[in-house]
């Protein structure tokens, strides 16, 4: 048998609340130009996601082109067995690039980890040969402008799952990319770790590295602490994980010249088991099995203009334990690799705009533009478009009445490619609240000027606008830089949003509060506030031990509701540094 079928299924899905209408060029907790999200609902709703699955009578993988083009469910045939954590919900928790991150299944990422197209919609595209077949999903993203497709694809006697992976720059710019393949597995006490030997670095709350065989953990139950492992020197070229207690587990392999990163990632048991549970429904744990083309995720390289990128490796589900040294990478014959397709932008209510602004201004032809977004449309020009510099100053010269909707879409374009003075320019001009937002997060993050910053927030006329949390957090940042000297008008804003049950304004009130002295005050409101978990992101953290300082009360471990992990601050996830 070797047989693929699309069909649509529905799963409980939480909405996401996002983070406000400022646009996220040079937002740490974003990247431009797609939306970012600040919250998740605690309560589901129904949605339909289209599923493609590849079977044969070895096994059955499923794939959701509604979530990023993940592996979503890869079945060992003969025993039944589920291999992947197959999320029951999709209920995304507050991890970089958008804040949106749901584990389980095997999810590719570029330009960045994690994707930033995790639970949205990309392309996807099969075919069917006498003896395989395959399933392309991809798009060409909007951050850079690169192509992307991971393709999947399955022989009528494999036992095992082919990923290959496409990556090409059509733009005249080289840009920075990484790329790791994230595989959720089912978790327990006894989930045996099947990794080669050899130096590995440790990132838990500090770097280390030590010897895999002598010091490396064997089990779940052995990690007491979220923590990531990177191979340096890996002895072979296969990895995994084997769980006794459900009789399934799933390895991996690829040739080390073209595909050298090997991560494990846990959770472990103990106080970071709800860092997993957030995302699940039940509790259930997960680990994470990761390969990649870079050696660990501190590092990019860089695609140049024209140049293309391509790796191969393989998923293999079993019900019983392998040896990764005699598991050899299988040899399968594949198309050329320039078949591989490369899709365009994939979300039409996203991009279809700017493509109308670009065709307006090659046939100058001003009656062709459209409407541009307004403060409650969260689009923004994007990046990844070239051609939307030229377009954008064509569009504001030839529609006076929309110029300083359209000068706004331009400065966010160039604070998203971080041509910071000619964002000014354009954002200054523009005057739009939207603009002076912006131009004053440029102002402070890439200028240091405070002063400035404070004055665009004083020329924003909406009171809608600037009232919005995300507005109202972000100005006080400004106004805390300048001194004490602004306390009476962080309070007179704070003051005006003090009903609103929302965290960031709840730790921008007890950084005022501490700002002010009244530090038991400001320890009351964090330990009072219903924090949602987040990673690699401090603030509070470090508002907590200034708190605890001004108290005089001994440092110790900053509590759980913080809701910030206890990394040791590595990788290259978070583009630009922490507020």
């Amino acid at each position: 048998m070797l047989e693929i079928r699309a069909y649509t299924e529905v799963l409980l899905t939480h909405p996401m609340v996002a983070a406000g209408p400022v646009p996220s060029a040079q937002d740490p907790d974003g990247v431009y130009p797609y939306e970012s999200y600040a919250e998740t609902s605690r309560r589901p709703v129904l949605k339909s996601y289209r599923f493609v699955t590849l079977e044969n009578d070895r096994l059955k993988a499923t794939i959701c082109p509604d979530l990023g083009g993940k592996v979503y469910s890869l079945i060992h045939s003969a025993s039944g067995k589920e291999t992947l954590y197959a999320i029951p919900a999709v209920r995304p928790v507050r991890i970089l690039p958008r804040q949106f991150f749901i584990g389980g299944g095997i999810e590719v990422s570029f330009p960045i980890s994690h994707t930033p197209v995790q639970i949205v919609p990309v392309l996807y595209r099969t075919m069917e040969t006498e003896d395989r077949i395959f399933v392309w999903c991809g798009e060409r993203e909007t951050r850079f402008g690169m192509h992307w497709t991971v393709e999947y694809s399955l022989g009528r006697n494999d036992d095992f799952l082919t990923q290959r992976t496409r990556f090409y720059n059509p733009t005249s710019e080289a840009h920075p990319w990484m790329s790791w393949s994230n595989a959720g597995v089912p978790a327990r006490a006894d989930s045996e770790f099947q990794f080669p030997n050899g130096p590995v670095l440790a990132h838990g709350d500090r770097m280390e590295t030590l010897d895999w065989a002598k010091d490396g953990p064997k089990r779940q139950r052995d990690i007491d602490r979220m923590t990531g492992y990177f191979w340096r020197e890996p002895d072979c070229q296969a990895f995994g994980v084997y769980t006794p207690s459900l009789g399934s587990g799933l390895y991996h392999a690829a040739d080390r010249r073209s595909m050298p990163g090997i991560k494990l990632w846990s959770d472990g048991v103990g106080k970071h088991e709800a860092w997993v549970s957030q995302y699940s429904l039940d509790g259930e744990q997960c680990l994470e099995i990761q390969a990649g083309p870079i050696m660990d995720q501190s590092i990019k390289q860089e695609l140049a203009p024209g140049e293309s990128h391509h790796h191969v490796e393989f998923w293999i589900p079993t019900d019983r334990r392998l040896d990764i040294y005699q598991l050899a990478v299988p040899e399968v014959e594949l198309p050329e690799v320039d078949q591989i397709p490369l899709f365009g932008f994939a979300r039409v209510e996203e991009t279809e705009i700017w493509e109308r602004v670009a065709a307006a201004w090659r046939a100058n032809r001003p009656e062709l533009l459209p409407p541009p977004p307004g403060i409650d449309d969260n689009r923004w020009a994007i990046s990844g478009y070239e051609e939307l510099e030229a377009a954008l100053r064509f569009a504001a010269a030839s529609r006076p009445d929309q110029e300083s909707a359209w000068r706004m879409q331009l400065g966010a374009w160039y604070a998203g490619k971080d041509r910071i003075d000619e964002a000014l320019a354009e954002l200054s001009a523009s005057g739009e609240d939207r603009a002076w937002a912006l131009a004053a997060r440029l102002y402070r993050r890439n200028k240091g000027d405070h002063a400035k910053a404070a004055e665009c927030y004083r020329s924003i006329r909406s009171q809608a606008f600037a009232l919005h949390p995300q507005v109202t957090y972000e100005r006080d940042l400004a106004l805390s830089g300048l001194g004490p000297q602004t306390l009476a008008e962080r309070e007179y804003w704070l003051t005006r949003t003090s009903a609103l049950q929302d965290e960031w304004l709840a730790e921008r009130r007890a950084a005022w509060l501490a700002d002010s002295g009244r530090f038991a005050e400001a320890k009351r409101l964090l330990a009072g506030t219903a924090f949602q978990l987040i990673h690699q992101r401090y603030a509070r953290t470090k508002l907590w031990r200034r708190i605890m300082e001004g108290l005089g009360e001994q440092e110790r471990e900053a509590p759980a509701f913080l809701g910030e992990d206890d990394l040791f601050e590595f990788g290259a996830y978070r583009e630009y540094g922490e507020d």
